[in-house]
């Protein structure tokens, strides 16, 4: 088990270009996250019920927010860390050297978003040690999905210890609510319309897998990700996202919702600059060879597998596929091999993070109508845990 480690742990962990099927019968290519390092949960609370009422392009938003705030700060002290988006919340894990920055610009998200649309979102953060000593296993790796993304796999149960006590009763870990106006939220956007999925009859499918035996995951998740490979084709063929299904729609309730989030209150000088962007950015993209570029490496970064110690994926496909895919899932879980949750949706939404439109630029996918959080739902019911 590793007992400290340096903040450029994860920038310096091999990457692994077989497939992350493969990948995840190697255990040993997997490596301990650093005791010294910290685990760091935002999850908005009653998530569901602000979905059921409409906000759910709102909790998407500030789920995102939450990333973004630590990415900016990982990025000023030179440092990579694995991220996990979920839809309603997030899953960090940053080294100690940045923990208390995270941390305070995480609690001034809470509070803008708390003052601006009512809703509460948690952050709390558990050191890493602490997972160890609670018998939890904490394993890292970097899968290379394709020439631009690279994602965090993590196995073992740590990741999910950590959000259970976050979200329990127990006050312990929460964060000190001091503020320290350090909040950073630039290349946050969220200007795309709701995404069609790439072909007519298809519809999105919000994925959640847990293995019931959280030492033998490798090789259960092998086995659906295999399935899925199998049902759809390709991680490219299955994506939910298409150049032919972007459009660029930056409605004035969408502009004020970034604006707050962002800036904890209106800003007309970000307001004037979001709408004539929006507007010039229509024409670059369509009739500029760079925003062509854009587009097609766009379509590379987004992120639709989250590899968590769940499988957490948003697949397009035919109905006929979700079904065959349920049917296997069905059989598994009567196995006693996994638990999962779906929620079907006839679209999806996409909120990024543009640090540089060549290609630092990162898309999180959810179901339009809340599918992340909905699946979730589904799953919680099988297991009862928060």
């Amino acid at each position: 088990m590793s007992s400290t480690g340096s903040p450029h742990f994860y920038t310096n962990l091999n990457e692994y270009r077989q497939s992350i099927s493969r990948l995840l019968q190697k255990e040993e290519l997997f490596e301990d996250v650093p005791s010294d390092w910290h685990v760091v949960i935002t999850d908005i609370l009653d998530s569901t019920q602000s979905i059921n009422s409409g906000k759910h392009e709102v909790v998407n938003l500030i789920a995102t927010g939450s990333i973004i705030a630590v990415l900016n700060i990982a990025h000023e002290a030179k440092i990579t860390i694995p991220f996990f988006f979920g839809g309603d919340g997030a899953t960090l894990l940053v080294p100690s050297e940045i923990l208390e920055d995270c941390l305070n610009a995480l609690n001034e998200h809470q509070y803008n978003s708390f003052d601006n649309f009512d809703l509460f979102l948690r952050v709390g953060n558990m050191p890493v040690s602490e997972v160890y000593d609670n018998g939890y296993k904490l394993k890292l790796a970097k899968g290379k999905i394709n020439e631009h993304l690279s994602i965090p796999i993590i196995l073992g149960g740590g990741l999910h210890y950590v959000e259970r006590i976050i979200k329990g009763e127990n006050d312990s870990y929460k964060s000190p609510e001091v503020l320290k106006n350090i909040l950073n939220l630039e290349g946050m956007e969220c200007r795309w319309d709701r995404i069609k999925p790439p072909e007519d009859q298809h519809e999105i499918l919000c994925l959640l897998v847990k293995a019931c035996n959280r030492d033998d995951q490798g090789p259960v998740y092998k086995k659906v990700l295999d399935k899925i490979e199998n049902i759809y084709g390709s991680h490219k063929k299955r994506s939910p996202i298409s150049i032919a299904g972007l459009s660029l729609n930056a409605t004035l309730d969408r502009i004020n919702s970034e604006m707050k989030i962002k800036h904890g209150s209106r800003n007309f000088k970000f307001f004037l600059k979001r709408t004539f962007s929006t507007a010039v950015g229509k024409f670059y993209l369509r009739f500029n060879e760079e925003g062509q570029e854009y587009l097609n490496t766009l379509v590379e970064l987004t992120d639709t597998l989250v590899l968590d110690g769940r499988i957490n994926t948003v697949i397009s496909g035919l109905k006929t596929q979700h079904d065959k895919l349920e049917k296997f899932l069905n059989k598994m879980e009567s196995d006693a091999e996994i638990q999962f949750g779906t929620h079907r949706s006839k679209e999806s939404i996409m909120s990024c993070y543009v640090r540089d439109r060549k290609d630092q630029h990162i898309h999180f996918v959810d179901g339009g109508d809340g599918g992340y959080t909905k699946a979730a739902g589904v799953l919680k019911t099988k297991f009862g845990s928060n």
